[in-house]
């Protein structure tokens, strides 16, 4: 009873007077102010100064005067940043016009498209998407515009320069399809062999889908950008093809070239994409090489060369640089090109063509379309992600039936077996069908074989792939131009042998590697492998298939028995 009447007695006291109680007001008023002082920062441009009350209240009173502006139908025109708090850039502040881009049906797509593909069946923190990739080079292209524009006032970047580079970081993966490269590199060429076409082409399709369909056109027109640079956004996004004399593109003059590097850099493979998922993949896949990427933003300089000005870097990068392609050829070898993500991908692949002719997707004005044929109409398109593989699982329709199975093998692990690996020196010329049947027709002359097991073409699965430094078998330094301290206007080039004797000779290989659909046929085909490397010269790499002829330790020691048995008969 004492304790009841203690805490009545607390309840009678006026409020004010209990020490409890003016604390919990003293923290609601800290925690009001510092809600206001973090709305006003948000608001802040970037030269406005608002440490003090007078100017705080200016500030505040011109972003509510900025979000009061508004089109003829009543489109907020102005917008509002946002911050996005970034596991691999940490808090990133997004223009306006970019949360505009990002909140519509066609970007929050890329939420459920796999950066990786099928390595997510593999290494379970991939499971990053295109949609946070996608804010990271939006975020390092305004990075390195930024930069070059505070460094070299004289190259006359405009605001509206920065915003189109920003939208077109944050918009070139529109078009990637399920399973991102698997979609593009593998099941389309699949389903329709005799079309070119690359996901930057459907990225430049959906760009266009997505500013008419949202009415993003006045916003565009309110922060100054015009038919002309969505050009330049639409040109940045395919890349500029270093192959061309003759200057044909529209969105930009010749003189600000240097812009067309910043996102797709096709000349030296420098680019903010690249440099975002190597930090990104690294980061998920659980692999610790990331190059700092820092450096380069905070030296990289424009410069002229032959009369055209390209970003150059500082010459004592180029050891960072040579890491750079190192880091993107180890996680190709350890990650994207790993046995059992290209086996998975394989029958994801596998399934999707089966299934290819019973999916129907709603188009625009109602028309019904396959999965090959979505790439046609973005609206469809739009509808396409990494969820197909769940629809046809669960689909009831029978159709699907073989599709489903191929599926269900994959989540119950039961995949095709690796039957080996081969790196051929030069160019085979064959096409997998042909190398599949070959391999077919390649019978050992061994007693061990179960004469009643035939191995047929159709029950290998052959995967061709090529492992670089990003420029196919040409050394991507070689493309650079690099500047000095002491003349940071003048740009040279860096040869190999000035770097290192260490680095490579050669900056490409391409693999051969064979899998086997049939489990009580895999034996079999591994001694198939076995015998058609020997016929082909070949020297597999698994450890278990190691052809006798080609394996210098056996030779020689098969040499010292030789030897051994000369001198046992001259003795």
């Amino acid at each position: 009873m004492p304790s009841m009447v203690r805490i009545q007695n607390i309840s009678k006291r006026d409020p004010p007077t209990c020490l409890w109680y003016k604390r919990f007001q003293l923290s609601v008023e800290l925690k009001d102010l510092q809600i206001e002082n973090f709305s006003i920062m948000s608001q802040k441009r970037p030269c406005e100064d608002v440490s003090t009350p007078g100017k705080r209240t200016a500030a505040m009173a011109q972003g509510r005067g900025d979000q009061k502006q508004k089109g003829q139908s009543g489109q907020d025109l102005s917008g509002h940043e946002k911050v996005f708090n970034d596991p691999i850039h940490g808090h990133i502040e997004v223009h306006p016009l970019l949360v505009k881009i990002i909140d519509t049906p066609q970007f929050q797509r890329l939420r459920y498209i796999k950066q990786l593909g099928g390595a997510y069946f593999v290494f379970p923190g991939a499971s990053h998407n295109r949609f946070e990739h996608s804010i990271g080079v939006g975020y390092l292209a305004g990075c390195l515009i930024k930069a070059l524009r505070e460094k070299q006032p004289e190259l006359g970047i405009k605001e509206k320069d920065v915003l189109c580079v920003q939208i077109a970081g944050l918009c070139h993966d529109l078009g990637h399809g399920p399973f991102s490269h698997l979609f593009d590199r593998m099941f389309i060429p699949k389903v329709r062999p005799d079309l070119k076409w690359e996901h930057e082409n459907a990225s430049v399709d959906m760009f266009d889908h997505l500013v008419k369909e949202n009415n993003l056109e006045p916003m565009m027109k309110h922060y100054g950008l015009s038919d002309t640079d969505l050009k330049f956004i639409k040109e940045q996004i395919v890349g500029l093809s270093g192959s061309k004399d003759t200057w044909t593109y529209k969105g930009r003059p010749e003189e600000q070239s240097f812009l067309y590097e910043i996102v797709a850099n096709k000349r030296t493979g420098i680019d903010v994409d690249k440099w975002d998922y190597f930090a990104r993949d690294s980061y998920h896949l659980g692999i610790k090489n990331v190059p700092d990427y820092h450096r380069f933003l905070k030296m990289a300089r424009v410069c002229e060369v032959n009369g055209k000005k390209h970003i150059c870097a500082r010459d004592k990068e180029v050891h960072d640089l040579y890491d750079m392609f190192h880091t993107r050829h180890s996680l190709h070898r350890r990650a994207y090109q790993h046995k059992v993500t290209k086996i998975i991908e394989e029958m994801i692949t596998e399934a999707l063509v089966k299934a290819d002719p019973y999916i129907q997707i709603e188009g625009s004005s109602g028309n019904k379309c396959k999965m090959s044929e979505a790439i046609d109409d973005m609206e469809a398109y739009t509808k396409l992600t990494d969820q197909i593989f769940e629809q046809i699982l669960y689909s009831s329709d029978t159709d699907l039936s073989e599709a489903q199975t191929i599926l269900k093998n994959i989540l119950c692990r039961n995949l095709y077996k690796c039957v080996g690996e081969t790196i051929p020196e030069k160019d085979l010329n064959l096409s997998k069908k042909e190398m599949a049947k070959e391999i077919a027709a390649s019978k050992p002359d061994d007693t061990e074989i179960d004469t009643e097991i035939v191995l047929k073409p159709e029950d290998l699965i052959i995967s061709i792939f090529g492992i670089d430094y990003g420029k196919k078998e040409k050394n991507p330094i070689d493309n650079v131009y690099f500047y000095s301290k002491k003349d940071p206007n003048e740009a040279f080039q860096i040869r190999k042998e000035q770097v290192s004797k260490l680095l490579p000779d050669t900056f490409s290989e391409k693999h051969i590697r064979v899998y086997c659909k049939q489990a009580d046929k895999l034996e079999a085909a591994k001694k198939y492998f076995k015998q058609w490397c020997k016929d082909k010269n070949l020297k597999p790499l698994d450890a278990k298939l190691v052809v006798e002829e080609l394996t210098p330790a056996k030779k020689s020691r098969n040499e010292g028995h030789r030897d051994a048995e000369r001198v046992k008969k001259r003795l």
